[in-house]
């Protein structure tokens, strides 16, 4: 069996700068991807004609760590387009369909054992993403309820409702927004947040200005709370959304409240990380509490955040994550051993930055600056 200097888990934007760097340094690589397509997370989490942005960290200037995977303002389809024209100009090869099933230490290197083969190598990079869906958390179930967007045209005829207040919601209601108006139907998109502010970037939040001034039937549901799920009479999978609590007297609440068919839901609420795989593969993760000074304003106390050293290297020398898969934040071991919470970005630009930084770091480990 080859041993390889470096196998990549996933042949998302991060995955490819890996393997484009490693050939560049001269290391010998394999990539392993799940999907059936490079870029797959892609695929299944844009909606169609939706547009992938150059957006950069504030703090950050270009140039583009690999230019040739820069998005520029185009559908997702032409971007995904464009990386396979860039992995053929660089003569990349990728492993489709090949599911990471478990990683082996072994004594000299790693062994990764996919749904098709088995991979010996001296370095991982875990590139793979957040892939696990975060809960509802509502009462009964609501596993029939969309996670992402199919084709458009199953929603025209009737009102639909998107759940969430980022940019992978908005997306969603917008491209639902054109499609309707596109159709003539008049049927609204209902986009819900649990919180009274929504938080978009500018591009995306041009997006939705725009679809709303061209007469997209786009409607706001604030402070809006899913809270259950089950089948009607007629035997259709509803989901309960509250968007009103009005006090009526002594202890008493009033509350108003949406039901809509699942089959018209769609819940972009973010995903959980992949502390379960990391955990699996032993690798160390340190708890938030520990490596803030103050509580945060939001979020879970206690989130488990993985701990990386300098060049994105994890507490098991050899193994590497990036990308999506350590955001929005991971633990930061100092050389001296000192914890610092660092923000991460879930941008393409960051996820090209750490695939070139973790495949440079390896090739210094194997070269000693000598290449």
């Amino acid at each position: 069996m080859d041993t390889y200097d470096v196998a990549i888990v996933g042949a998302g934007p991060g995955g490819l700068a890996c393997a484009i760097k490693a050939k560049e340094l001269g290391l010998s690589y394999v990539v392993l991807e799940k999907g059936k397509s490079i870029l797959q997370g892609i695929i299944d989490s844009f909606p169609s004609g939706k547009k992938v942005y150059p957006t950069i960290p504030k703090g950050q200037s270009k140039p583009f760590p690999v230019s040739d995977l820069e998005p520029s303002n185009e559908p997702a389809e032409e971007y995904v387009a464009k990386a396979a024209n860039c992995i053929a100009k660089h003569e990349i090869s990728v492993c489709l369909d090949e599911k990471a099933n478990d990683l082996v230490k072994e004594e000299k290197g790693f062994k990764v054992v996919t749904s098709k083969n088995e991979y010996a190598c001296a370095n991982v990079v875990l590139a793979f993403g957040r892939s696990i869906p975060a809960d509802l958390g509502v009462y009964g179930d609501a596993k029939m309820v969309h996670r992402r967007l199919g084709n458009p045209e199953e929603h025209i005829g009737s009102s639909c409702l998107i759940i969430g207040g980022g940019n992978s919601a908005a997306d969603i209601v917008a491209a639902l927004s054109r499609a309707k108006r596109t159709a003539e139907d008049e049927t609204p998109v209902f986009w819900a947040h649990r919180r009274k502010q929504f938080k978009v970037d500018k591009d995306v939040a041009r997006d939705i200005g725009e679809e709303i001034l061209l007469g997209g039937n786009i409607r706001i549901l604030q402070g809006a709370k899913p809270v259950l799920g089950g089948v009607d009479e007629d035997g259709v999978d509803r989901l309960l959304i509250r968007v009103r609590n009005i006090d009526f007297d002594a202890g008493v609440m009033f509350h108003q409240a949406l039901s809509f068919p699942m089959s018209q839901v769609i819940a972009c609420v973010g995903t959980q990380g992949p502390a379960p795989v990391f955990e699996k593969m032993g690798l160390e993760l340190i708890s938030s509490d520990k490596v803030e000074s103050k509580p945060r304003k939001s979020g879970k106390a206690g989130t488990k955040l993985i701990a990386l050293k300098p060049g994105l290297q994890s507490s098991t020398e050899g193994i590497y994550a990036i990308g999506a898969a350590i955001s929005p934040a991971y633990a930061f071991v100092g050389e001296d051993g000192t914890l610092q919470r660092k923000k991460h970005t879930d941008l393409i630009f960051t996820a090209v930055s750490d695939g070139v930084l973790a495949v440079e770091n390896i090739a210094q480990n194997k070269y000693g600056g000598k290449k």
